[in-house]
This record gives structure tokens, C-alpha cells and sequence, in this order.
């Protein structure tokens, strides 16, 4: 029986987004994030059940800023006390796992899909992604953009504006283009 294309893209194969039980579940997104960034904020419970609803697993404690962006959410996984500032997006086209005691500033970017380097595969349409990991106690600064495949160690901060493109170790302040290990913490 040949993969389906969630299994695919899950597994970090090349797949097609224009699948339509990815696009059913991309649907089901659209509909509950439109829901979650219209509630009033201080609508506290009804904001924490929505964004439970739409990720795939959460701790009991989570504040995520409106308005929040993602593409499916159930591949989304977070510890408890998380914060996110406004405008976040997450592209989780394969999983993301974040730790307890994460906190991001406003405009993060955490992209698990990405496209063949390969031009003439590129224009053929398959997309590919690959997990990402955040670990415990980190701090991620406004406008860090993370890539796909990035591990970000615990205890560690990510300065603003940095672009994750390698995994960066734990205990460490990290920043600039491409992100690096600065010094030790």
C-alpha cells in the first residue's frame, strides 16, 4: 500500500500539500485559528480551549498572543508555561516539540517546511519539512526565524532578529544571520 501523503510529509519525504486530507486538515486550522484570533482577549478560557483544540498536545499553562498563524496546529507539541508574543507563525508541516518555560518574542517564525534546493525539482510542487525542537527555559527573541531540522538546546536564549539555520547547543546565548553560539551561560 503506498504512503499517504501525511505519512509522507511527517516522515520528511517529499509530499504534495494539495493532498486533500491535508488540505481538509489545513481547513480545519484556518477555521479554528479564525475563531481563536477574534476572541476578545480577555476571554482567557475561551482563548486557552480554542488553541488547545488546535494544537496537538499542551500543557496546562499557555499564553499565546494574538493573532497566532500555523498550518495545521495538531503537529504542534508544547510543556507547560509557554508564551508567545503576537504574530507568531509556526509552518508545522512535521512535528514541533516545545519545552516548558519557552518564551517568544513578537513576530517568531518557526518554519519545519521548506522546498528542493534543486530548481527543476522545486517547480515539480512537492514540498518537504523536518521536525523541530525547542528545548526547556528558552527564550526566543522578536523576529527570530527558525528553520527546519533545528534543535535549540535548554536554557538557552536566541537573540532578536537571529536566523536558526544549525542546531544550537544548550546553555548558551546565540544570535545574528546565520545564528551562532556567542557565549556560554
Amino acid at each position: 500500500m503506498a504512503k499517504s501523503e501525511l505519512k509522507k510529509m511527517l516522515d520528511g519525504e517529499l509530499y504534495n500539500a494539495a493532498d486533500q486530507e491535508l488540505t481538509e486538515m489545513r481547513y480545519r486550522a484556518r477555521r479554528i485559528l479564525t475563531r481563536y484570533n477574534t476572541i476578545p482577549w480577555e476571554n482567557i478560557e475561551e482563548r486557552t480551549t480554542a488553541i488547545k483544540e488546535l494544537f496537538g498536545g499542551t500543557g496546562k499553562q499557555l499564553d499565546v498572543q494574538m493573532p497566532f498563524y500555523c498550518d495545521y496546529g495538531s503537529n504542534i507539541y508544547v510543556g507547560e508555561n509557554l508564551y508567545m508574543n503576537f504574530n507568531c507563525i509556526i509552518l508545522d508541516c512535521a512535528k514541533i516539540t516545545i519545552g516548558d518555560n519557552v518564551m517568544m518574542g513578537p513576530n517568531v517564525q518557526i518554519y519545519a517546511a521548506y522546498h528542493p534546493l534543486l530548481a527543476s525539482e522545486r517547480i515539480k510542487g512537492p514540498e518537504l519539512a523536518a521536525p523541530i525542537t525547542i528545548g526547556n527555559n528558552v527564550w526566543i527573541g522578536g523576529g527570530a526565524i527558525i528553520c527546519q531540522g533545528v534543535t535549540i538546546g535548554d536554557n538557552t536564549t536566541i537573540g532578536a532578529g537571529s536566523v536558526v539555520t544549525k542546531s544550537i547547543p544548550a546553555n548558551v546565548f546565540a544570535g545574528g544571520v546565520p545564528c551562532k553560539v556567542i557565549k556560554e551561560c
